[in-house]
């Protein structure tokens, strides 16, 4: 595969921003790493980070690439600091970087595919957050979405730890009901007319965010959406992480090869 460090001006944010690129690519000779693409622009993985972290991340902590190059598809990593994917209160307006502005700038970049069965979301911790946030505010343009230990009951998170969030809203008591909380954006998928994501949620048993999860996973339950939902021993580590990002991409709903 191809790896870009990509740097670029987004008007959104008003400065620079960075994201790593991997793409695939077709190598012959090459010794040790399958390599596959599909016809046209490539299916494209939106991959997310935690809340301490970067872009740089997922290419540091696990083999991201190498998972990635024998299915064929794109993965755009963005970094978005420590915003939780929010336009912030006192701070950037990064989920219209995130939403609106990144993939536009990436597929003028890059061949990536625009088509809604194309288009997928998956990130840890606050990215999974921002995976979920993603799809269910615009089931029209994600096919799925996956949460890694996600911190999925952000409401409660800011009412529990309100410096956290301080900066990011300005009344974390208003968070629920709103775009930024994800069980009042799982209702609006359930009555949703259009064909609803297809969702991926694991978190380890000994994770602080596991309660939270458990949460969520009913939730999504009781609206009877589309969730594929594992858990198994583990904490909010890389190496539960880097385990569980293969599964995801085993379960991605790609279509088939023409």
């Amino acid at each position: 595969m191809a790896f870009i460090d990509c740097h670029f001006f987004s008007d959104s944010l008003g400065v620079s921003a960075s994201m790593y690129v991997i793409l695939p690519q077709v190598a012959r000779s090459q010794i040790g790493l399958a390599s596959s693409v599909y016809g046209g622009k490539h299916p494209t993985l939106y991959l997310l980070h935690g809340l301490s972290d970067d872009h740089t991340i997922w290419m540091r902590r696990t083999s991201i690439e190498r998972y990635a190059s024998e299915l064929g598809i794109a993965v755009v990593m963005p970094a978005v600091n420590r915003s939780f994917y929010a336009d912030m209160a006192s701070g950037p307006k990064y989920w219209t970087f995130i939403s609106e502005e990144l993939p536009a700038l990436a597929r003028s970049f890059f061949p990536l595919a625009e088509e809604r069965e194309l288009n997928f979301a998956a990130g840890l911790s606050m990215g999974g957050y921002g995976a979920m946030k993603l799809a269910l505010t615009h089931p029209d343009r994600f096919a799925a979405a996956a949460s890694l230990s996600g911190a999925v009951d952000i409401s409660q998170r800011a009412i529990n730890f309100p410096d956290d969030f301080k900066l990011i809203y300005e009344d974390v008591t208003r968070i629920k009901g709103s775009g930024n909380d994800l069980f009042h954006l799982a209702d609006q998928v359930a009555a949703y007319q259009g064909e609803a994501p297809q969702l991926y949620q694991c978190c380890g048993t000994e994770d602080f965010l596991y309660e939270d999860n458990v949460r969520f996973r009913d939730y999504c339950r009781e609206l009877k959406l589309n969730l594929t939902y594992e858990e198994e021993p583990g904490q909010h580590e890389w190496g539960y992480w880097d385990r569980k990002i293969q599964n995801v991409l085993k379960w991605l709903p790609l279509p088939a090869r023409s």
